[in-house]
């Protein structure tokens, strides 16, 4: 039995009068009343959400239903009491005494406006505003019903080749690799899947989405358990392009505020922070040591961090306007070199080196090593197999989607004359030069396969390990597997559970 009135709760009884007091302060405060949907909510969003919803209900407590967020967790007190913000344990857990507070836990404390916001909201009566459709749904006993399939964002296979996780609506599937069932289904908050990333050792899986215009997120869950692991909000709108550094302790994401971001893959805490893209952050990788990280977006530019110093390095791609013909929408690396491969609005797969090998200029694209031959339309997704042989690209055009298969020396290297031409500034390069680097482009490497004949545009593409198949999907929800060595199509299936 918890005593009437215990000192604590005296103490913050006395912060609240004084919180009361600066949330009444401006008159059009008063007059106006607090929106649970437009001022509460993004609170508990930003700040709780992460720890307290239905994949991951710390305390028994989840925030993501209105009813059970008034109603509380195994403290046994109600959350919220409406009317008595005195009597309401949120209230009271969120509140700061001596600069500390028990929640958001290893966390700071709300700021004392947020707080003041929640108090005086709680005094209104703590009424419910939201939107039908923006209601909460979906949980694992409540998941997402299909009467068609959900167009496919995001495809990875696992390390040992036996999962293929796609993106579907509020979750992600873990199929069979050859599609024969669904494994098990991983549903969290985001509505909206951009990647889905396993971890090295095939433990966990990095997801990245969120509810646009509301929220960004990145969750992580455990493969073997099945279990959300961590789910951290991040800014206000989806986020993109989660990757892992190769030992598996960070995970990197692009977002829609123009910055590129990690977190300790355990803990969810930010240790990287770059802002000097210009546009969206679309993708990331991490360089062979982890010691890098790249990131290209819709300012049609690569860039270049330094990890353990959150520092902006460099452009890798040339900064000379219109070098480049639109924004790069995907990225994956070499598996044992710092070469990159990238993809975006111009349908050309380009492969350019992580760091520079000689000083900018004026005109500069040294960094470059190949231009892969075009597909038609734009390039959402490229992949490179695990032993460097093989590339893959998928584009979309006018509803119509289209897959390339190249072949490459995985241990290739630039020859000493195209390499000379290659680090010519881009306007200095006579006639000659730019027709024997074109015709280098063009026959250095082996197309395997160009597959047009695919009824929707495609949105994402990975190898099996073992680098047999290539699955791509897209718009039209199917998921198509292809033989590598000639491009056949061996199997087609859908993803998700169909409602007849």
């Amino acid at each position: 039995m918890r005593p009437l009135i215990s000192q604590k709760r005296l103490l913050v009884l006395i912060v609240l009068v004084a919180l009361n007091s600066l949330a009444q302060s401006a008159e059009e405060n008063q007059a106006k009343a607090v929106s649970f949907y437009k001022d509460i909510r993004p609170i508990f969003q930003a700040n709780c959400q992460g720890c307290h919803q239905p994949s991951k209900d710390k305390g028994k407590y989840i925030m993501t239903d209105f009813e059970k967020l008034i109603k509380g967790g195994d403290s046994g007190d109600p959350a919220i009491v409406p009317g008595d913000p005195q009597n309401s344990y949120l209230v009271e857990v969120i509140t700061p005494i001596d600069g500390e507070a028990e929640m958001p836990q290893k966390a700071d404390p709300l700021h004392e406006t947020e707080i003041a916001l929640i108090n005086k909201w709680v005094l209104e009566g703590a009424k419910d505003d939201t939107p039908e459709g923006a209601k909460q749904k979906f949980t694992a006993e409540n998941p997402p019903e299909y009467i068609q399939p959900p167009v496919v964002t995001a495809l990875d296979y696992s390390p040992d080749g036996t999962l293929l996780a796609v993106s579907g609506f509020h979750e992600v599937l873990l199929n069979k690799a050859d599609g024969s069932a669904i494994e098990s289904r991983l549903i969290g908050l985001s509505e909206r899947i951009e990647s889905i990333s396993f971890s090295p050792d095939g433990k966990k899986i990095a997801v990245t989405g969120g509810l646009p215009a509301r929220m960004g997120e990145l969750q992580v869950w455990n493969t073997e358990t099945r279990k959300l692991n961590i789910s951290v909000p991040v800014t206000y709108d989806t986020i993109y392009g989660g990757s892992w550094s190769p030992d598996g302790s960070l995970i990197a994401f692009g977002c829609s505020d123009n910055t590129v971001r990690a977190v300790d893959a355990k803990t969810g805490k930010q240790v990287l922070f770059m802002g000097s893209h210009n546009d969206w952050v679309i993708d990331t990788v991490f360089s062979v040591k982890g010691d890098y990280l790249s990131s290209v977006g819709r300012d049609m530019s690569a860039k270049l961090t330094k990890v353990d110093e959150q520092r902006f390095i460099d452009n890798i791609t040339s900064i000379t306007p219109k070098a480049l013909k639109g924004g790069i929408l995907t990225v994956t690396r070499h598996p044992t070199q710092d070469h990159i491969l990238f993809g975006g609005a111009d349908g050309v797969p380009k492969i350019y080196r992580m760091q520079r090998v000689k000083k900018r200029e004026i005109g500069d694209d040294s960094n470059q090593l190949w231009n892969l031959p075009p597909l038609k339309g734009r390039i959402f997704s490229v992949d490179w197999s695990s032993d460097g042989k093989l590339i893959a690209a998928g584009s979309s055009l006018d509803g119509k989607g289209y897959l390339h298969i190249y072949g490459i020396d995985p241990e290739y290297k630039v020859p000493g004359d195209i390499d000379g031409i290659i680090k010519k500034p881009v306007q200095s390069r006579n006639g000659g030069e730019k027709n024997k680097l074109n015709d280098y482009f063009k026959n250095g490497v082996k197309t395997i396969a160009t597959i047009e004949s695919i009824t929707s545009g495609v949105y994402a593409v990975a190898f099996n390990p073992e680098a047999s198949r290539v699955a791509a999907a897209g718009s039209d929800g199917l998921v198509r597997i292809y033989d590598t060595t000639n491009g056949e199509k061996v199997h087609e299936f859908i993803p998700v559970p169909i409602s007849r």
